[in-house]
This record gives structure tokens, C-alpha cells and sequence, in this order.
């Protein structure tokens, strides 16, 4: 059996064909995401924004935002490798060797980030991000595939809510344990734990699962025809073009509001670790979202994913525009807690809405690749963006109690721009969901 897409690419029977996956195999498969999102939420919730705060005190904002920039890698990125792992006749299936290929470049690059992290270079952090960046997206892009390719169709809602959780599950070990971390200087203690916990979860399921390998190998890839291929017609798939634009649009209201959370409780709620408080406040919001993205996934399975998505982005639209009028620690866990029910409900039925309207049956890591670039691109757009626009609310330059260096601090309204800002995002991409017409 082969598709439009890929003729030369025949479809495998996922080992798993006919079964219930049973507890353990469901962890094994969203094993990686927990070790990864471990990895990301330490860097994008705590790590970034702390060391760029050494490294650039005086233009955190700008620093924060061109870093974000970095990301259009992972636009390019998955397309190559998405598409090669597809193709991959190798003994361990195709998906798994990139997977170790890509980790092992994702560990070089962390070690480069502490190194230009204690240089206070600039230049050298950029360069081992995108190292970073590369190896990590070469690992996941073909990961990607692993839910289409291994997890029976009616149990994917659940497949996803494992993922959603796992997800959110690693963000929060991430990020609970770098902030006290970083805020007690202890940086390469930091980069050694994410490489440890990368490293494990990796091998937890490219050990703990199995694949179908490709009886034979294809032939080579005809760069042409794969090129035409990524795009997909939103005339001949409307549902897939829905659905990739609403989590675009989702995605951009999120890295509104991520990227500068940390300096949001510095310079509005004035906490006195910003790290450790940021690590406890996205701890809670991620807690919650690991509790409704568990139901969310399974309850998308019986009553559609639509109507779990209308709910989630509405609740997480009213608490963006709620931080703006926070006075309080207090106040901004309380909101916290309830953006973190309503995304974690979102993120559990995300996936499983990606694979449903999937263009093809063969290429599924490729067509994964673009429909991922609907979570990648709105970093590399709106991050710089969100920078430009906070710097030129600039409230105050004092000087750091700990290191003496002057540092910059922004105004309320420059924080209140970008979270009305995510608020219409997160809207508009709960509304224009109504178009997508296969799906529940």
C-alpha cells in the first residue's frame, strides 16, 4: 500500500497493530518528550533569561528576542530530516537512529552553553544555541512520527494525553529544578543535570520501544518532488491548514508571554529571585496542565477535540489578560493555576488533532515536520517582536544588588501590550478552529 505523497515508500504494520498499548508502552513512547521538554523549559523558562541578564544587562529584552530568532532552524531542520528518517531502512526502524544522532549533537551544544555562558560571550552563546537547536530537531523531527507510526488509531486521543503530560511533566523538572539553581550561581551543575536528564529519557524509548523496520530501502530521495511535496494544498487539505494555523496562532500568544515571564515578576510583581519564583510559578502552571492534559485527551476521544480546544483557549485568553491587572504574587499564581488547566487541556488534544488530519500515511514524520513549523515559527517571529516592544518601555536602570552591573527594568504597560497581544492570538485560534470540517 503506498500514497500520493511517497509512492516509493511502502506503508509498514506498526508492531502494536491489534493491541491495547499497555501503561509502560505508552510511557516508553512519550519517554524522549519528557527528557527534551526537561531540556527546553530549564532554557526558554529560566536559563536563557538568566544568562543573557549576565551576559547583555543592559539590552536583556533584545538579547532574549534575537535569541528566539535562533529557532528558524527548527523550521529547516525537521523538513531534511523528517523526511530522510521516513526513508530509513535502518535495523532499529526509522526513527530511532536520528534520534541518538541528534541527542548526541544536542549534548555538545549544551556543554558550549555553559562555557560561553561563564565567557560572558555573546556571540559564542548564539553559536552553541543554534548547536543546540540543530541537534535537538534532528532528534525530534523524526520522533515526531513515532505517534502515527506505532499508536493504533482509536488510541490516539490517549497516546497524546500521555504526551501532553510527559510534556508539561519534563517543562516543570526543568524548570523547578534550574531556578534555584541559577539563582545560586550553580550554572554548570545546571547544563550537567539537563544533559543527564536528556540522556536517560532519550534511551528510555529508543530502548523501550519497538519498530517496524522498512523491508527494504526506498531509492533515493528526488529533492525535486519532496521540495513540492511540503507544501500541502490548503485546497486539497483545508482541514490540515485550519488546524496548522490555530496552533500557529496559539503558539504565537504563548512566546508573547514565556520568553519574559521572568523579568514580568522582577520589574512588575518585584519578587527577589527571579529565577526560583519563575521556576515556582511555571512548577504550578505546569502541574495543572499535567492534570487536564491526562483527562483532556481521553475526554477528546469521546465528545471530538474541537470542543476541548473551544474551552482551553478561551480560559487561557481571560488569564493572559488577567496577568496585566496582577498586583500580587498571589494573585499571579492563582491565575497560574487556571492558564495551566486550560493549556494543558489544549496541548493534550494538539497532537491528536495534528494526526487526525494528516495528509499521508507514509510520510508522516515529513508531513509532522510542517505541520510542526506552526510551533516553531511563531518563536522565531514573535519572540523578537515581544523584545523589540518591551524595550521601548524601558522603566529604570539600576544596579544589580548581587553582581553591581546596571541593569535595565521595564513598565507595566509594556507588559500589558504583550499580553493583550497574546490574548487576541489565543482567541482567534480557538475561533477559526470552527472551519476545520473532518475532524470532531
Amino acid at each position: 500500500m503506498t500514497d500520493h505523497h511517497n509512492e516509493s515508500i511502502p506503508v509498514v504494520e506498526s508492531p502494536y497493530a491489534g493491541q491495547r498499548l499497555t501503561f509502560w508502552q505508552q510511557i516508553a513512547i512519550s519517554a524522549f518528550w519528557f527528557g527534551s521538554n526537561a531540556m527546553w523549559g530549564a532554557l526558554l523558562l529560566v536559563v536563557n533569561a538568566k544568562e543573557l541578564e549576565s551576559i547583555s544587562p543592559t539590552a536583556k529584552a533584545q538579547a532574549v528576542g534575537i535569541l528566539g530568532a535562533v529557532a528558524l532552524i527548527a523550521l529547516f531542520v525537521p523538513l531534511l530530516f523528517g523526511a530522510l528518517s521516513d526513508r530509513c531502512a535502518h535495523r532499529w526502524g526509522r526513527r530511532r537512529p536520528y534520534m541518538v544522532y541528534g541527542g548526541v549533537l544536542n549534548l555538545i551544544g549544551l556543554g558550549m552553553m555553559w562555557f560561553a555562558g561563564d565567557l560572558k560571550s555573546y556571540g559564542l552563546f548564539l553559536l552553541a544555541y543554534v548547536a543546540v537547536q540543530f541537534g535537538n530537531n534532528i532528534a525530534t523531527a523524526p520522533y515526531n512520527g513515532l505517534i502515527p507510526d506505532l499508536v493504533p488509531e482509536d488510541q490516539r486521543g490517549k497516546a497524546s494525553g500521555y504526551m501532553g503530560v510527559m510534556s508539561q511533566a519534563g517543562t516543570l523538572l526543568g524548570a523547578a529544578v534550574s531556578g534555584p539553581l541559577m539563582d545560586a550561581g550553580m550554572k554548570w551543575q545546571t547544563y550537567v543535570f539537563l544533559g543527564g536528564v536528556l540522556s536517560v529519557f532519550m534511551l528510555g524509548t529508543v530502548l523501550g520501544i519497538r519498530e517496524t523496520p522498512l523491508p527494504a530501502k526506498p531509492p533515493p530521495l528526488h529533492w525535486g518532488n519532496y521540495l513540492r511535496s511540503l507544501w500541502i494544498s490548503p485546497r486539497e487539505y483545508p482541514d490540515f491548514a485550519w488546524v496548522w494555523l490555530t496552533r500557529f496562532l496559539v503558539m504565537m500568544g504563548f512566546y508573547s508571554i514565556q520568553p519574559f515571564a521572568q523579568y514580568y515578576l522582577e520589574d512588575v510583581i518585584g519578587v527577589k529571585n527571579p529565577a526560583t519564583t519563575a521556576a515556582m510559578f511555571f512548577g504550578i502552571v505546569l502541574f495543572a496542565a499535567m492534570l487536564s492534559g491526562y483527562f483532556g485527551g481521553a475526554i477528546s476521544d469521546k465528545v471530538g477535540r474541537k470542543k476541548v480546544v473551544y474551552v482551553a483557549n478561551s480560559v487561557i485568553a481571560v488569564m493572559a489578560v488577567a496577568l496585566i491587572f496582577c498586583h500580587t504574587m498571589t494573585q499571579v499564581l492563582i491565575v497560574g493555576v487556571i492558564f495551566g488547566l486550560g493549556y494543558g487541556a489544549y496541548i493534550s488534544v494538539d497532537w491528536a488533532l495534528g494526526t487526525d488530519v494528516l495528509p499521508s500515511k507514509t510520510s508522516a514524520a515529513k508531513d509532522m515536520a510542517v505541520w510542526h513549523i506552526s510551533m516553531v515559527l511563531p518563536q522565531s517571529l514573535t519572540q523578537p517582536i515581544a523584545g523589540f516592544l518591551l524595550s521601548n518601555f524601558e522603566k529604570a536602570r539600576v544596579p544589580d544588588p548581587k553582581t553591581g552591573e546596571v541593569v535595565v527594568h521595564y513598565a507595566t504597560s509594556g507588559y500589558g501590550l504583550l499580553f493583550g497581544l497574546s490574548a487576541v492570538y489565543f482567541a482567534l485560534g480557538a475561533y477559526l478552529l470552527r472551519n476545520v470540517k473532518k475532524a470532531r
